[in-house]
């Protein structure tokens, strides 16, 4: 009987203090970040001046728009070598086939000066056996082994000049280099040298609420004002009018072209323009 009662106090006991503990919880992952799978299609976000108010513009008023070069060139070298000479520096001005890099091509340079001297001791063996074939003393078949020789020489003169220019770098627009990437003894294989735009003429970039699809037509002069930065208008003409709405935000892009001699109005910078017909 005494057993009977301890057995029954040691159970009240043990269900007591289970009940005074908390019940076990498992842990919860943390939840994972919303990421879409590689290769989906993510929304394209809103233009930028259709989210600051162009959206509820009407043909005749005043729209944002941004200045933006008409070519983006990035230099390198179509072989592979050693820069000897960067020859422009970041804001300079370039002209289209202006040097702006040389590589070393001294190896190239002296191949050039060899083929020069086969080809004119060539050149000088045909001279002289002119006179010795119109008096018979050598063959047509000789003659004509040594002309063919003559002409193989220039021609390989001709190919390692080619080799020679492509060791020189050119300016391929006329511009403002932006950035310098490389300096003299760098070694360079597909990496670009400078990066060069055309400011000459300037694009106008313009986001239109679809409602003025139909109003714009290439041709049509804009007056392009450039406030704060500098005073009066400028006149631009309408070149590209997309034929494709965004129908996530309801726009439409143009482009105009604005002429800028002497690069005076730099690239990059907002504007207002109104089109006037």
């Amino acid at each position: 009987m005494k057993t009977r009662y301890c057995a029954v106090l040691l159970l009240i006991s043990l269900t007591a203090t289970a009940a005074d503990k908390p019940a076990f919880v498992p842990p919860q992952p943390a939840p994972l970040p919303n990421l879409a799978p590689a290769g989906a299609v993510r929304p394209a976000t809103k233009p930028v001046a259709a989210q600051s108010g162009n959206r509820t513009k009407k043909f005749g008023e005043d729209m944002e728009c941004l200045l933006e070069p008409s070519l983006v060139a990035n230099v390198g070298s179509p072989v592979e070598g050693t820069l000897a000479q960067v020859l422009v520096d970041r804001g300079a001005d370039v002209r289209r086939g202006q040097v702006v890099a040389r590589l070393n091509s001294s190896v190239e340079a002296a191949t050039v000066t060899l083929r020069q001297a086969q080809e004119a001791y060539g050149q000088r063996k045909v001279t002289r056996n002119e006179e010795l074939f119109k008096k018979d003393l050598i063959s047509a078949s000789d003659k004509d082994e040594l002309e063919t020789q003559t002409r193989l020489a220039g021609l390989e003169r001709k190919q390692q000049q080619e080799v020679l220019a492509l060791r020189t770098i050119t300016s391929p627009i006329n511009g403002v280099v932006v950035e310098r990437y490389l300096a003299p003894g760098d070694h360079i294989a597909q990496e670009k040298i400078l990066k060069l735009v055309q400011i000459d003429p300037l694009y106008v970039e313009v986001i239109a609420p679809v409602e003025m699809f139909g109003a714009i037509r290439l041709g049509m002069t804009g007056q392009v004002r450039l406030d704060p930065m500098m005073s009066g208008s400028y006149n631009a003409k309408v070149t590209v009018v997309d034929r494709v709405i965004d129908a996530a935000s309801g726009t439409f892009g143009i482009r105009l072209e604005l002429r800028n001699p002497g690069n005076k109005i730099p690239a990059g910078i907002r504007c207002n323009v109104k089109f006037v017909g």
